[in-house]
């Protein structure tokens, strides 16, 4: 760690408040900081061995930059990069992959449905000791099962690059918001309750695009966007 301190010191041979802006922002870059980390001033201090005050100066510099939000009575957290491209890919996902998972519903046998069911379980027991990675990557598994027999070709080539995009964004909205985990865990059982049954496929449609919607929502929220995020 001193090493590592000093080095920045040479380089940069700036204030504190420079060299705490470094570092942490290049914890963000690597993703050693994930979105939703919580940042504690108090710790980068002592970490830094200096006072907070420069450590406050380098997140509020930060915060201007979109890479660190702060939340009442919780502090600053790592935000995701680029909010526009994130919303937009959300968007566009929710309607391709409700379409490819409509198309596919009548294609999914009893021992596939099983198997996302045993998926979604493995989210749920998540919950209560959350690992937001590993989440998303079983949130992934557990649509690709359901939207990966799709007959369109085309349809499961876009979807999957959407879902290629959102993996380049660093992370998912589970780890901002990860509140939004336990509501995303009942709507899998709500879809697959209808796949099930044999509901309608413009039925089953409607709920996995609102499904990831409603995600997209939570992040909304969380950041206080408009329908136009800007960084």
């Amino acid at each position: 760690m001193a090493t590592e301190l000093a080095t920045i010191d040479a380089q940069r041979g700036g204030s504190k408040s420079e060299r705490a802006y470094e570092w942490v922002r290049e914890r963000i870059s690597r993703q050693e900081y994930g979105p939703g980390y919580r940042l504690v001033l108090g710790t980068i201090a002592d970490q830094l061995d200096m006072s907070v005050v420069p450590v406050r100066e380098a997140i509020r510099r930060l915060e201007a930059e979109g890479l660190v939000t702060f939340e009442r009575n919780v502090g600053a957290k790592v935000t995701l990069v680029n909010a526009a491209d994130y919303v937009n890919t959300m968007e566009s996902l929710g309607i391709i992959e409700g379409a490819a998972t409509a198309l596919s519903a009548p294609l999914l046998d009893e021992a596939t449905l099983a198997r996302a069911a045993a998926i979604n379980e493995r989210m749920e027991a998540l919950l209560d000791h959350f690992d937001p990675h590993t989440f998303t990557i079983l949130n992934q598994q557990f649509h690709a099962v359901l939207f990966e027999v799709c007959p369109n070709a085309h349809l499961v080539e876009l979807v999957q690059r959407d879902w290629a995009r959102l993996a380049g964004l660093r992370d998912s909205t589970f780890a901002f918001v990860p509140g939004r985990a336990r509501h995303s865990v009942a709507e899998h059982g709500e879809i697959l309750h209808l796949i099930r049954t044999g509901a309608d496929p413009r039925e089953i449609e409607e709920a996995a695009r609102a499904h990831r919607w409603h995600t997209l929502q939570a992040y909304r929220d969380a950041r206080g966007l408009t329908d136009s995020p800007k960084n």
